[in-house]
């Protein structure tokens, strides 16, 4: 058996999990001090402050599976006593991938794509770090690409180590950074695609031409961005911020503010930055953690819930980030659940720590906003009578789902549709209580051999 040591050795980790989703995993058990992604090799080692630390969070790993974003990983104390990585204290990681030879090029892929990137915020993102002499952005199979070329080797290797792994936006937009091995970029036209700054006086793509991204070799990104945002209004996207812990802040609720339309709902700030909420004046006898993630998570990813030993009808839940938390307080604050009036605020505690008599749900692909996150926050709204049932067998009958549902309240009528050849219902309750019970109950159970998931309806009528 390898001898304990600060340094946790984790395997399997893919292209999607960033460095910050692993320190989301072991923080919880203390600081970590160093840590290395090997994106070659799909594995990552993290140097705890200390040993007990790092012993903390094998043992419970050892009990519960760790997972992100639905990829389960595996953890061992790894052979290295310490790492020999400069001290990080927090800041951009090192890639330990030695498989590519340092070039001024980078080739890079962002993951999780879900606000568009231009050569202006690729070039505030990497520019701190060297002159950046060309930039180009394409479309390939890998997903959304871009060839940025510094004028120095040694700019290109910094911005590597120091990037690789972080989120442009904060929870998505993920930098994966490799060295090209291509010698020098051509580059043909100035505009949002591609751009020399080392010659203004390129022109900008005319009329009726391909787009630069079409350039041999490269791909193609025309059209991508071809829709905007809230019926044809302009977004302006916020400006890259300063980069300092964990993912690179954009503002938050700006970017956000996209999904919306342009704006925040009204009574959200965006600004609130406490991601554990406390739920009290809970009903003992029907509720549990399953149903309370059932509820939560249509607000945003849940990490973990745990039920107060000392105040049974109290919970805590740890949701992805302060905005979903907000939207989870205004939107449930006051709603009525099996009789009682929950009351929703903020917490005290900063995160939960993961125990025996917690519930970790960090990698369930329950979560709604693991995948088009944007697309979810636009239906975010108070509990309502009517409820949307989606992921429905194609051979289910209306009277089926009728059956499902009605132990939890009067069904005043129901309405089964497709869209895009998928089986989706409307039903539509008494009451709001009545709805939010078959949500808390249903959601995720099944029908036939589908999982149906469940959400409120802004619809007024059938």
């Amino acid at each position: 058996m390898t001898e304990p040591s600060k340094v946790i050795h984790v395997r399997n980790v893919g292209h999607e999990i960033s460095e910050n989703d692993l320190l989301q995993l072991v923080q919880p058990f203390g600081v970590v001090d160093k840590r290395v992604m090997l994106r070659a090799k799909n594995q990552a080692l993290l140097q705890m402050h200390d040993i007990p630390s790092a012993v903390n969070a094998l043992q419970y790993y050892t009990n519960v599976q760790p997972s992100v974003r639905g990829r389960n990983v595996y953890m061992q104390f790894s052979s290295h006593q310490e790492l020999t990585t400069p001290d990080q204290n927090g800041q951009g990681s090192k890639d330990g991938d030695q498989d590519s030879q340092p070039n001024r090029i980078l080739l890079v892929t962002i993951h999780h794509l879900l606000y568009p990137i231009t050569v202006e915020v690729l070039h505030q993102v990497f520019s701190p770090h060297g002159f950046v002499e060309k930039i180009v952005t394409f479309q390939k199979a890998a997903g959304f690409q871009a060839l940025i070329q510094y004028q120095a080797c040694q700019s290109a290797v910094q911005a590597r180590n120091t990037l690789q792994g972080r989120n442009i936006y904060d929870g998505c937009c993920q930098l994966d950074i490799q060295f090209s091995n291509l010698p020098e970029l051509q580059v043909h036209f100035n505009n949002e695609r591609s751009r020399d700054f080392t010659n203004p006086s390129l022109p900008n793509e005319q009329k009726g031409r391909p787009s630069q991204g079409a350039l041999p070799g490269y791909g193609d990104s025309g059209g991508l961005y071809g829709m905007q945002p809230g019926g044809g209004r302009p977004v302006a996207f916020p400006q890259v911020g300063a980069i300092g812990l964990g993912p690179i802040q954009i503002g938050t609720a700006a970017a956000i503010a996209a999904a919306f339309g342009g704006g925040l709902p009204p009574g959200i700030t965006g600004t609130n930055d406490r991601c554990t909420l406390l739920v009290s004046n809970l009903n003992l006898e029907k509720i549990d953690e399953d149903k309370l993630f059932n509820l939560f998570s249509l607000y945003g990813n849940i990490l973990r819930i745990k039920m107060l030993k000392n105040k049974p009808d109290h919970a805590l839940i740890q949701m992805g980030d302060g905005f979903q938390t907000e939207l989870a307080v205004h939107f449930l604050k006051g709603a009525m659940l099996f009789g009682k009036r929950m009351d929703v605020n903020f917490s005290k505690h900063p995160h939960i720590t993961p125990s025996t008599d917690t519930h970790d749900y960090l990698g369930s692909n329950l979560n709604r906003f693991n995948r088009n996150a944007a697309k979810n926050y636009r239906y975010c709204c108070a509990p309502t009578k009517m409820i949307h049932i989606s992921t429905l067998p194609p051979e289910v009958t209306e009277d089926e789902i009728v059956a499902h549902v009605e132990e939890h309240g009067n069904v005043v009528g129901s309405k089964l549709f497709e869209v895009n050849e998928k089986k989706q219902a409307l039903v539509l309750f008494d009451t709001e209580e009545q709805a939010t019970e078959v949500l808390v109950c249903k959601h995720a159970t099944t029908i036939g051999r589908a999982i149906i998931r469940i959400s409120f309806s802004q619809l007024q009528s059938l």
